[in-house]
This record gives structure tokens, C-alpha cells and sequence, in this order.
């Protein structure tokens, strides 16, 4: 993926929203509906989520507009993690 990553670009200053899913016992309830914790940019956004604590991270997710290759319009905390990573070389 290192080519792919070096030839992209990501807007961090795109407009996002962090959503948390609602949770029993730590586990995401698939039957609810994520909702929103705080709404900024893609760079805020992925401070925001880094900011929670990791045994938690799961619970989250960033929606945001698609940015092809790299950004989905929702974004995993997997895949929230390693746009953190990449960040600072984009």
C-alpha cells in the first residue's frame, strides 16, 4: 500500500463526524443506530477518536465524504487508526 499512500492526498479539513454506537457491557448493539459525539473537520474528528481511550475505540466510527483510495465515508476505528499514522507524511 506504500504506493498508493505516497501518490494520495487526504483533506484533513473535510467536514466529519465522530458517531458512537450505542454499547452493553462494551459491545456494539448492531439492532441501534450509531449516533453523532462531535462534529468538525477529518483531522478533529481523528484527534477526537485517538483521545479515547483504546479498550473503547471500537465503539466509534468517522463518516465523512469519500476520498478515494484512502477515506471511506465510514471509517473503521482500524482504519481511523492508521489515517492518525499516515498524517503526518500526507
Amino acid at each position: 500500500m506504500g504506493d498508493v499512500v505516497s501518490e494520495s492526498k487526504v483533506d484533513f479539513a473535510a467536514l466529519a463526524a465522530l458517531h458512537k454506537w450505542p454499547s452493553l457491557a462494551n459491545q456494539r448493539q448492531p439492532d441501534r443506530e450509531p449516533y453523532q459525539v462531535s462534529q468538525g473537520t477529518l483531522d478533529e474528528c481523528i484527534s477526537a477518536f485517538m483521545r479515547k481511550p483504546a479498550a473503547t475505540r471500537h465503539l466509534y466510527e468517522i463518516r465523512t465524504a469519500p476520498q478515494p483510495p484512502l477515506v471511506t465515508e465510514i471509517l473503521s476505528p482500524e482504519h481511523v487508526i492508521e489515517l492518525s499514522r499516515w498524517r503526518e507524511f500526507l
